[in-house]
């Protein structure tokens, strides 16, 4: 059934799955990075972990299964009790810390309820450099409990030799009262189609990040989907071009897709095939469209401004 006209949610033919399944690659002895640059393998991490090359990822992202029961595809994850889930989460996290170079940076997502376990594991092994907490804006409310539209993604380095380009991630906010100088000239402001506008240092608070909904053209039926700019603010403040980006829960591929926008290498782990088919496609298309909604002539705005 195709989608109604103002829905742009990237869907995969039949006759276009079989093709782009071609493309994915799978395990089954040591590749090199060579091998891995820029591919999405369909597989299971930790199937996949002991073929990898050592001290090939300068960025690594990880948005893992939160401690919920959900459906992902044809796979449920099931909720843990704390104990089971550190176990797990340590059972394939420390394994592939070897994939790490010696000045790399490392982001993962978390669910509040479990935030505390992440931080402790990334703090056994890694140099922890802050938590930053973004606002998904959509979450069901709840009548006795605070509604839930936040999550955390902790921010750790391999050492303390890292790259780091806050300029790179500095935000255009609308500025309400603007301050002149003597001259009545704008003093650290712009006039940008009649609206006054700052650029701001990035912060670790991130609120103008909008989640993929059906009428974006980033939009997938992934249930877990990170949108496309909170991507970009991490790996263009934390990898320069060339660099190797590696995420082993890749889901419908936005790491990769983003990095291939960001003149970066890329690979991606995903067991669904089918979530993998979407990465493809959405990699085929970032082939001529290479827009990233919010990102525009190497600036990001906040959300609501028309960018």
């Amino acid at each position: 059934m195709a989608n109604a006209p103002r829905n742009r949610t990237i869907s995969v033919k039949p006759t276009e799955a079989s093709n782009l399944k071609k493309k994915l690659l799978h395990l089954d002895s040591p590749v090199t990075k060579r091998t891995l640059a820029d591919r999405t393998i369909c597989q299971e991490i930790t199937e996949v972990i002991p073929h990898l090359p050592s001290r090939f990822v300068d960025l690594l992202f990880i948005d893992p299964p939160y401690n919920l029961t959900k459906t992902f595809g044809k796979k449920t994850f099931t909720a843990r009790d704390r104990s089971a889930y550190r176990s797990w989460f340590e059972s394939w996290f420390v394994p592939l810390l070897k994939v790490l170079k010696p000045n790399a940076s490392i982001y993962v997502c978390a669910e509040w309820r479990f935030s505390s376990i992440v931080e402790a594991v990334l703090a056994d092994h890694l140099t922890i450099r802050n938590r930053i907490t973004w606002e998904r804006e959509k979450g069901r409310g709840a009548k006795a409990n605070w509604k839930n539209c936040s999550e955390d993604i902790w921010f750790a380095t391999a050492s303390d030799d890292f790259y780091f380009d806050v300029n790179a991630a500095k935000l255009m906010r609308r500025v309400l009262a603007p301050y002149r100088d003597e001259a009545r000239k704008p003093k650290d402001w712009y006039l940008t189609n009649g609206a006054n506008f700052r650029l701001t240092h990035p912060s670790n608070l991130w609120t103008d990040i909008t989640v993929p909904f059906w009428s974006m053209p980033e939009n997938t039926e992934h249930p877990t989907q990170k949108p496309e700019k909170l991507l970009a603010q991490i790996i263009l403040t934390s990898s320069q071009k060339g660099d190797f980006v590696f995420d082993p829960f890749a889901g419908s591929g936005t790491t990769q897709v983003v990095a291939k926008k960001l003149g970066r290498a890329f690979c991606g782990v995903e067991i669904d095939k089918h979530y993998c088919v979407l990465a493809e496609k959405r990699l085929q298309i970032a082939e001529t469209d290479m827009k990233i909604q919010g990102f525009e002539d190497g600036i990001f705005y906040e959300r609501n401004s028309g960018k």
